[in-house]
C-alpha cells in the first residue's frame, strides 16, 4: 500500500481504462509498456480482470474489453445501451412483445437493456444483468450462428446462420417464443463484444411479423454507429 491506495489495484485500474481508450484493444507486452510494469505483472493484471469479466482476449492476442466493464457502463454516453433504448422501444411495440439486447460473456449471455410495449396484457419481464446458457434461448443461439461452423451445432443455431434470426421455443422459460438476431457494430471500438437484439413473449407471439421487426431492428441499431 502506498500513499493509503492499494498498489495492485491501482494498477488494474489503470490497465481496464488504457484498454478502454485503445481502439482494437492492446496485446500484453503493449499493456506493459504503456504502464511501465513488467510483463510478468501485466499477465497477472490480464488475468484478473479477464477472470471477473472485465477484459476478454482475441484469437490473435488483443486484449479488448469484456461484457462486464461493458454492463458496468465503461462506454460513455455514447454507448451501446444508449443507442439500443428506441430502437428496442420500437422493436417492442411493434410485435406487441417484450424486446431485450444482450451481450455474450463467455459461456452466457446476459440482458443488458429491456423494452416493454405500452399496452400488453401479458408480458415477460426480462430483468437486466439475467444470465442463461448461451446455447439455450434465441438470444445466445443468434450469436452462436455467427460464428465459424461446428460440426455441434445444433439445429436452432444452424436455422439461425441460414435465415438471419433465431427462434427458440420453451428453452428457458415454458411457453416462451423467442426470436433475435446478432448485431454487428462496426469499428474496432466493439471488438470482441458480440451482441444480439430480439422479442420474447409466451404464446400469442406473432413470429412472421418478429421474423422481420427483428433483422430490422439489428440492422437499425448497427447503422446508428456507422
Amino acid at each position: 500500500m502506498s500513499n493509503g491506495k492499494l498498489q495492485t489495484l491501482e494498477r488494474g485500474i489503470e490497465a481496464l481504462l488504457l484498454i478502454a481508450k485503445t481502439p482494437g484493444g492492446l496485446k500484453a507486452a503493449e499493456l506493459a509498456v504503456r504502464l511501465d510494469l513488467h510483463r510478468a505483472v501485466a499477465y497477472r493484471i490480464i488475468a484478473t480482470l479477464a477472470d471477473h469479466g472485465m477484459v476478454r482476449r482475441l484469437s490473435d492476442g488483443r486484449i479488448v474489453l469484456g461484457a462486464g466493464a461493458y454492463l458496468l457502463g465503461a462506454r460513455t454516453a455514447d454507448s451501446v445501451r444508449a443507442m439500443a433504448r428506441p430502437v428496442l422501444e420500437e422493436l417492442a411495440e411493434r410485435t406487441r412483445a417484450t424486446a431485450f439486447l444482450s451481450i455474450a460473456e463467455g459461456n452466457e449471455c446476459v440482458v443488458a437493456l429491456t423494452a416493454e410495449p405500452r399496452e400488453a396484457t401479458i408480458n415477460i419481464h426480462y430483468r437486466v444483468g439475467t444470465r442463461h446458457p448461451i446455447d439455450r434461448g434465441a438470444a445466445g443461439i443468434a450469436i452462436l450462428a455467427t460464428r465459424p461452423a461446428q460440426e455441434s451445432d445444433s439445429e436452432d443455431i444452424r436455422f439461425a446462420r441460414e435465415h438471419g434470426y433465431s427462434i427458440t421455443r420453451g428453452q428457458l422459460h415454458r411457453g416462451a417464443i423467442g426470436v433475435s438476431s446478432a448485431v454487428h457494430l462496426p469499428g474496432d471500438g466493439f471488438a470482441g463484444l458480440d451482441f444480439s437484439i430480439g422479442v420474447v413473449a409466451l404464446e400469442e407471439l406473432d413470429t412472421d411479423t418478429a421474423a422481420e421487426a427483428v433483422p430490422a431492428a439489428s440492422q437499425a441499431l448497427s447503422q446508428s454507429f456507422s
